[in-house]
């Protein structure tokens, strides 16, 4: 039985008569019409409303370029190039920013090719606004504030740790987790409450990634793919552990110190054979690590939690997830990280962050999509979590 939207249209605008097949044919045109509108409005509206919008994100903050795109919790597509430099050297802002510019174009298309997408299908840019090196964080600034006005889209700007955290989150289905958050950049313990990512304890000066990176080219490690990694297989045969300075003060750590130390002392070391570079990577690893796991466990106790999560780069390190595990064992808590795909920086978790701030209704201005190299994880109002 045929659906008749207008049943009294028999006879047209001039007075004249139409055909029963013209007036069928018109009515189910007219009714097709209505039912298009009317999907198409649930589908806007579904997009809107329901959790359904497409981000975005694009990540530069250091070495790692990436693009991700995300889809209600779903990542669609990851692609990352990472700027390598010879052994016994680290990568310089001026030099990463060409990397990036050299490639973001390129991994932008890989992107959409590979989520199947068009740039109508995305609702939203999101890019890192910082912290980062100044350079690199501008070269992916410029572009997605570029393609956001090319496309006529919002943009959001994302904190770069609050990525780590959320796309840690989503990977590990984590609750309310007391995160550890490490990287070459940053190492901070986090734990969220009313609205904020409150930071418990931190380093007072250097970074575990940096310190680990910085002995790598004492030993002339090569950095590919990443100095932390070799140094992570080159203590699997250490044997002997070289006593090295602890540095935890309340609930932040040091580790100029031990660096230093180890910087001095690793060739008059290894020339009179008293250790070999395994023993001294196998070494500082257990003492960094070691010195981490406490101060997590501490703010553990603090908030009397029973989740721990492990982001940024150095996460995907075993020996302090192993480390850590045991800790939680002891303790009867839980312990969540995840893999190099999603714990080193990558374009995804800029996307899943900006996925959340837009769901939640942030946008940034374009006056304001400016970069900075200082942006505090606990300077995000974080509106999106109860």
């Amino acid at each position: 039985m045929q659906f008749d939207v207008f049943p009294f249209n028999h006879v047209s605008g001039d007075g004249s008569r139409v055909s029963l097949r013209q007036k069928q044919y018109s009515d189910s045109f007219t009714n097709f019409l209505i039912l298009f509108c009317v999907f198409t409005k649930l589908h806007v509206l579904k997009r809107n409303y329901f959790g359904m919008p497409v981000v975005l994100g694009m990540e530069g903050s250091a070495n790692k370029l990436g693009v991700g795109i995300v889809r209600d919790g779903v990542v669609l597509s990851n692609p990352r190039r990472t700027y390598i430099t010879p052994p016994g050297q680290g990568f310089l802002p001026r030099d990463t920013s060409r990397h990036h510019r050299e490639h973001i174009l390129t991994v932008l298309k890989e992107a959409l090719q590979e989520a199947n997408l068009q740039p109508s299908d995305i609702d939203c840019v999101a890019f890192t606004k910082g912290p980062g090196m100044g350079a690199p964080l501008a070269a992916v600034a410029v572009v997605a504030r570029t393609i956001a006005q090319l496309w006529n889209r919002p943009i959001v700007a994302v904190n770069h740790c609050v990525g780590h955290i959320e796309m840690g989150r989503l990977i590990t289905g984590a609750g309310n987790p007391t995160v550890l958050y490490v990287s070459g950049g940053n190492t901070q313990v986090i734990s969220y409450l009313e609205r904020r990512y409150r930071i418990f304890g931190e380093t007072i000066d250097i970074a575990v990634g940096n310190c680990l990176d910085r002995f790598a080219r004492v030993l002339k490690i090569s950095n590919d793919p990443s100095p932390g990694y070799n140094i992570e297989q080159m203590a699997k045969r250490g044997k002997k552990l070289v006593e090295l300075p602890y540095t935890v003060k309340g609930m932040d750590v040091s580790f100029s110190g031990i660096l230093s130390h180890i910087e001095d002392a690793t060739h008059t070391m290894l020339a009179a054979g008293e250790c070999t570079a395994e023993d001294l990577c196998f070494s500082l690893q257990e003492t960094v690590f070691a010195m981490l796991v406490e101060v997590t466990e501490r703010a553990m106790a603090h908030c009397s939690s029973q989740e721990v999560m492990i982001v940024g780069g150095v996460a995907c390190n075993l020996r302090l997830q192993e480390m850590m595990g045991m800790m939680c064992q002891e303790r009867g808590a839980t312990l969540y990280a995840t893999d190099e795909s999603f714990c080193i920086d990558n374009g995804a978790m800029i996307a899943q962050a900006g996925w959340q701030m837009f769901c939640s209704g942030h946008r940034t201005q374009l006056e304001d999509s400016w970069i900075t190299q200082r942006y505090r994880t606990d300077d995000v109002e974080v509106t999106w979590r109860d």
